[in-house]
């Protein structure tokens, strides 16, 4: 009796016991190596990788580990795409718009100012074309993208003076994603690029005037209260940013069929884990937050609406001088805002009223 027809004839019970396993338990031993642009000390955003490494481990029998490596160990926090690129590390977890520099684009599969909030991304990913349309795009750069957490709508950030007007920005040295940079350089703010692990020190000195990093469960890990009293909200230039987990091309395409699967259904669940953690944490760090003195404050809106028409000229801009921009951003767009008009009348309704009760 052939393989073929043991299997069809003594079901997995008999398979097992012939010594024949399922695929999987087949597999060759994979040993990859994944860079992070975040510290430890973040078990939200640093421990989301750690979640997808454990669960490709768990459901391979540890035949398929994943070694997970912060920001500066093997590469610079913001060398990620270039180690992946070049196959010095076989994936990496990063956050794409941190690459503004290399191409805008990266930055539509994250979050740009005034863009989706969580859910919306995540439909368009796996509902709609942003997959497809992301994946086209990172081919370039020899790597194959996976959804990778979404830390939910984050905080505008801490200041050490109030913010009354768009004139108070003027000449402020403020840490912020790129993008979200370049819409407030019109207003004389002076944006800054650094990483988690060195932001700290940086407000401390006085080398930052203000900074955002996600929200309160991080924000209170990293002690920003304790050298900036206002704490504004919302941040809007990522109102549902998008983490990936970047896989060097070649290193996928050589994974099985099976462990391509197990890869995809650890990232998603590592995908859900982040929103999940966050949406638990940051309600109770916020509070302790407003209990030792932190001022909450909104952005006026005066500077809300300056920074949206900013923005809304930087995307007429390069949908003029970029190809790779205008490739997806008319979908992003038309995608957008379907969901908004969806959200209009039923999400946004119900989450008004119910933020109004007191249960």
């Amino acid at each position: 009796m052939d393989r073929r027809s043991l299997i069809k004839n003594a079901g997995i019970a008999g398979v097992l016991a012939a010594g024949i396993a399922p695929a999987v338990h087949a597999q060759a031993a994979v040993r990859w190596r994944l860079a992070s642009s975040f510290p430890k000390s973040l078990d939200t955003i640093f421990g989301t990788a750690e979640v997808f490494a454990k669960q490709v481990s768990d459901a391979t029998g540890g035949k398929f580990q994943i070694s997970v490596h912060a920001g500066g160990e093997l590469m610079p926090a913001f060398g990620v795409v270039d180690g992946v690129q070049n196959a010095s590390v076989e994936m990496a977890h990063t956050a794409p718009y941190y690459f503004y520099g290399k191409d805008p684009t990266f930055c539509l599969g994250c979050a740009v100012p005034f863009g989706m909030n969580t859910r919306q991304m995540n439909a368009w990913m796996y509902e709609g074309n942003g997959l497809k349309l992301m994946r086209a795009f990172y081919a370039k750069y020899n790597i194959f993208n996976l959804p990778g957490g979404n830390t939910g709508a984050q905080m505008g950030g801490w200041f050490r003076k109030e913010i009354k007007s768009v004139a108070d920005l003027k000449g402020l040295k403020f840490r912020t994603n790129p993008f979200a940079g370049r819409v407030l350089e019109p207003f004389g703010m002076i944006p800054q690029s650094i990483p988690g692990a060195d932001l700290y020190p940086a407000l401390e000195k006085g080398t930052l005037d203000a900074l955002e990093w996600v929200g309160p469960y991080d924000d209170q890990k990293l002690g920003f209260n304790k050298v900036a009293k206002f704490y504004y909200y919302p941040g809007w230039w990522e109102g549902g940013p998008q983490l990936d987990f970047y896989i060097n091309t070649k290193a996928w395409e050589g994974l099985s069929a099976e462990y391509k699967a197990i890869v995809e259904a650890a990232a998603a669940q590592a995908n859900i884990t982040m929103t999940a953690k966050y949406d638990a944490r940051n309600p109770v760090a916020l509070k302790q937050l407003v209990g030792s003195g932190t001022v909450l404050k909104p952005f006026t809106q005066d500077v809300m609406k300056a920074a949206f028409k900013s923005a809304q000229q930087i995307y007429s801009d390069l949908n003029n001088t970029n190809p790779e921009w205008k490739k997806i951003y008319g979908d992003w767009a038309k995608f957008l805002a379907d969901q908004n008009a969806w959200f209009r009348f039923t999400e946004g309704t119900f989450d008004r009223f119910m933020q109004q009760q007191k249960l």
